[in-house]
């Protein structure tokens, strides 16, 4: 009771001492004073004196100027400390300064009903309750006085007069020993259903309802922090936490299911990188992108295939990044192995719908693949020797804790197998290749990032004694990552790729030649991200590539060669675009994605540019003249919107569908007469006489997650309408043509699916099983004959499977020793068959069936891998891994293609191809350090 009374008294006495001041005016002037010179302004021009700690003034760098007339105290205190964390109180002629909070000159109404009972445990203020001790003692005697607070972070300052009930707080996380941000460390808050998790550049954001929260931050590999935050305004929080130093036995990190639950995006698949090596593939070489295809959606025409056809697209319709630099050929060997270097990659991100705007130039899908950056703190790495093929990548800083390099390198020794065979024609071939990839990272400081990545693959094979086929990847890429603020970000990026192909032919006959094509594009790209609050992020940015394709030549190489040198005329253009997108959180409910991207297309000289007859077919015989552009004069343009809108809605925490809406231009198309994509495929630039392609998709997905994460379900449709896709007339001649316009038939396609997947991410039994039915289909009609095909109706694509079967499982027996399957269902692909014969002009003809009206027989396939770990010591030199895998364990003579072949009694027989008949085992030695 005597504290009441103390309490009502001393507040009595604020009263009476305010009361009597208020009316005072002073006239003051500052010319760029600081925060503390003006007060000790105000001190000796009146008879106020101020008491506060010098440390609240001192970090204020804010240099005020102005000349005030006739003004009370608490008016220009109001001006002066507006943009700090200080508060005031007038007592008669003392000024007292409060940091965050106020004091109040009145009491609440439910004071004394809901008083908070003090503790004096201030190291842990807020870990055991919502009533946090903070506490201020004046020193009389001098100006000055220091304030004592428990553990409490004040966000804004608090103001009397309350306009809103919640405020952003956002921020970052870093590692406090390194640094470097942390991502995925889960943010909550005690007694409230909010939380959140930190951005792969470690920040957050949340929404706190003002007053007291306490917030818990969460990692297995760090310790836990507790911080109790009040909560006047919008501000910003950053932490620091510490790693573990405890040893654990054993450390199950589960991978964040939620993400595919949470997100707008549907269609996305991201390949784990590091439990590929538990699937089991060819010759024991880890494979993102054949492991790709075992998840639904993603095909390839046959085994040994170098494309990819995803939903129904072509293999020229998808974009593969490496780096943000765009790879054209993502093979080795035919198609075997991949391009990309599974121990130097970081993450493969593949969009088969919802591909954001910042992506263009492909109708299908989008391959976002990205390098590892060095290790700047110590020399380590990596590598793995198979039975044909070897891969070391070491990683090394520069300047420790701030900048490194990676580098990564492949080998083939194949040669050597084929000169150990006993057939005679083989022991002369080769087949090899090599690829190696350099990056550079340097955190220049916290707002600035730069990173560099050089990128060189060759193939080199001769299955005869007078050809020798190269082909290689070249590809560049300098990005640079700047933070304006926690919410403003920027990146500025330079591209550069090529591919390009070559063939040696040298026969004893004079006619030797040299033949070869070049495709280069360089690209410059300048993205913004911005934040505006939890429910609004915008990124916009601008992009321009210019492509230039040398078309193919052919040289004779000996001098008293007949062969004519030819030089097909090179061709030049600009792609260019600019996007926005906004992503809106309406409620915890609901999400979009809204973009729109628009991308202008200028066909560029110099150019001579056929002129064809109107109303009839494109052909050698139909051309009227031709018209001549000079160096970088436009000839054709052509351009569009291009939008995009994904939606999420949860009907629960852990179970949500979406929708989502596509529509794509490409500009640049893929000539290749084969089944499946090949090295001497040819890539052609739209022009007036070969139209742009464009694709628009819908799509609606089912995802739920199961017990704690530990499975993940999605089912997803989609139907795809597409317009002026390439095909060819029969027996079209499209290398070395200069008028290869008249071998191409654009038409419609259209393509539908569901696609199934179940994953298991955690336990002794884990992977996935995939499922998709699907068709694809193709429409070439015209007003001329020559030009239609199966009567202009729809029929089945080159790859069109409808049924598509994977199983990737992994069981755990113990630490070390697991068991891997894989197991691949696939309908045949369509082909043309001869169905019979007839007599013309005293010759016999083959009568062939409608374009694919036939399959070839289905594909079937199971792979077995064991998996040996070495002992997990912490101090040893080197951390080992065995694999050994059999290929084709059913030896099933799985067919690649039929052809067929008239005898010499006429009739036509079938011939079956295959790749690998028999099982293929291998054994691959893994090693770390």
């Amino acid at each position: 009771m005597k504290k009441i009374l103390l309490a009502l008294v001393l507040l009595f006495s604020f009263q009476l001492s305010f009361a009597q001041n208020t009316n005072e005016k002073l006239t003051i002037t500052f010319k760029d004073s600081t925060l503390e010179n003006a007060l000790k302004s105000i001190e000796s021009s009146t008879s106020y004196k101020f008491y506060f700690d010098p440390t609240w003034v001192s970090s204020n760098k804010t240099l005020i100027s102005g000349t005030y007339t006739d003004i009370k105290i608490d008016d220009l205190l109001d001006k002066i400390l507006n943009k700090t964390d200080l508060n005031f109180i007038v007592l008669k002629n003392k000024v007292i300064l409060t940091l965050n909070n106020t004091i109040h000159d009145d009491l609440p109404s439910n004071y004394f009903k809901d008083a908070p009972i003090a503790t004096s445990d201030q190291n842990n203020a807020g870990n055991n309750g919502d009533n946090p001790v903070f506490y201020q003692q004046y020193d009389s005697l001098n100006n000055y006085s220091v304030t004592k607070k428990a553990s409490i972070v004040f966000i804004g300052k608090e103001n009397k007069e309350v306009g809103k009930k919640s405020y952003t707080v956002s921020g970052s996380i870093k590692n406090a020993e390194t640094g470097k941000p942390e991502p995925n460390i889960y943010i909550t808050v005690r007694n409230k259903n909010i939380n959140t998790s930190t951005d792969p550049d470690g920040n957050y954001s949340l929404q706190l309802p003002r007053g007291i929260n306490v917030i818990e931050i969460k990692s297995l590999s760090h310790k836990q922090v507790v911080k109790t935050l009040m909560v006047y305004d919008n501000g910003t929080f950053d932490v620091n936490i510490n790693e573990k130093s405890n040893q654990l036995d054993e450390v199950v990190i589960k991978k964040k299911g939620q993400r595919q639950t949470e997100t707008a995006v549907s269609g996305l698949v991201s390949i784990d990188i590091e439990g590929i090596k538990n699937v089991p593939l060819i010759l024991g070489e880890r494979d993102i992108l054949k492991v790709a295809t075992t998840f639904p959606g993603i095909k390839t025409t046959g085994e040994g295939s170098a494309g990819f056809n995803v939903r129904g697209g072509k293999d020229d319709q998808n974009l593969i990044l490496l780096d943000n630099a765009v790879l054209y050929n993502p093979q080795h060997f035919l198609g075997f192995f991949s391009a990309i270097n599974p121990y130097t990659a970081k993450k493969a991100d593949i969009y088969k719908g919802s591909i954001p705007a910042d992506f263009g130039g492909r109708l299908s899908s989008v391959f976002d693949i990205a390098t590892k950056n060095g290790n700047p703190e110590k020399f380590s790495g990596e590598g793995a020797i198979g039975p044909i093929t070897s891969n070391l990548t070491l990683s090394m800083p520069i300047e420790k804790n701030k900048s490194s390099i990676i580098f990564g390198g492949r080998a083939t020794y194949s040669d050597w197998i084929l000169k150990s065979l006993d057939n005679e024609d083989l022991k002369n071939s080769e087949a090899g290749f090599y690829d190696g990839i350099l990056k550079y990272n340097n955190a220049i400081n916290s707002n600035n990032n730069l990173e560099a990545t050089m990128y060189y693959s060759h193939d080199r094979f001769s299955l005869s004694s007078d050809s020798i086929y190269k082909y290689s990847n070249r590809l560049a890429s300098v990005k640079w990552d700047h933070s304006f603020s926690k919410k403003s970000k920027a990146a500025l990026i330079f591209t550069n790729s090529e591919y390009k192909f070559n063939i040696d032919y040298d026969s004893a006959d004079i006619n030797s030649f040299d033949f070869g094509y070049k495709v280069n594009e360089s690209q410059l790209q300048l993205k913004f991200n911005y934040v505006l609050n939890p429910k609004h992020t915008f990124s916009y940015g601008i992009a321009s590539k210019l492509y230039n394709i040398s078309p193919g030549y052919q040289h004779p190489t000996k001098p008293e060669a007949t062969l004519i040198a030819t030089d097909i005329e090179k061709e030049r253009a600009l792609e260019s675009a600019v996007y926005f997108a906004d992503s809106y959180k309406f409620s915890d409910k609901l999400l979009i994605d809204l973009g729109l991207r628009y991308s202008y297309y200028a066909a560029l000289g110099e150019a001579n540019v056929n002129v064809y007859q109107p109303g009839l077919p494109l052909s050698d015989e139909t051309v009227i003249g031709t018209e001549h552009y000079a160096k970088n004069e436009v000839t054709k343009t052509y351009g569009g919107l291009e939008p995009r809108l994904a939606a999420r809605y949860f009907f629960t925490e852990d179970f949500s569908i979406k929708a989502g809406f596509d529509m794509t231009r490409q500009y640049i198309h893929l000539l290749s007469s084969n089944v499946t994509q090949s090295p001497t495929d040819t890539w052609k630039l739209s022009d007036a006489n070969v139209a742009p392609q464009s694709a628009q998709q819908v799509s609606l997905g089912l995802f739920k997650n199961l017990k704690d994460e530990e499975y993940e379900l999605s089912l997803e449709g989609y139907y795809k309408r597409s317009k002026n896709i390439l095909d060819y007339k029969v027996g079209a001649q499209l290398l070395l043509n200069e008028n290869v316009e008249t071998e191409l038939l654009q038409g419609e396609g259209k393509a539908y699916g569901i696609e199934f997947l179940i994953k298991k991410n955690i336990g002794r039994l884990n992977g996935w099983i995939g499922y998709t039915y699907s068709r694809t289909f193709i429409k070439l009609d015209s007003q001329f004959s020559s030009e239609i095909v199966n009567n202009g109706d729809y029929f089945p694509a080159n790859f069109d499977k409808p049924h598509d079967l994977s199983a990737i499982l992994n069981y755990k027996f113990t630490k070390r020793y697991s068991l891997s399957t894989n197991f691949l269902y696939q309908t045949g692909r369509p082909i043309t068959y001869p169905i019979g014969t007839f007599h013309y002009g005293n010759a016999d003809y083959t009568l062939y069936s409608d374009r694919n009206a036939y399959r070839i027989p289905d594909y079937i396939r199971l792979d077995i891998g064991v998996n040996i770990e070495g002992n997990h010591k912490i101090k040893k030199l080197a951390h080992s891994f065995w694999n050994i895998s059999v290929y084709n364990v059913l030896g099933r003579n799985n067919p690649y293609s039929i052809y067929f072949v008239t005898d010499q009694s006429g009739k036509v027989k079938g011939y079956k191809t295959s790749i690998f008949s028999i099982p293929v085992p291998s054994i691959t030695y893994n090693f770390k350090f």
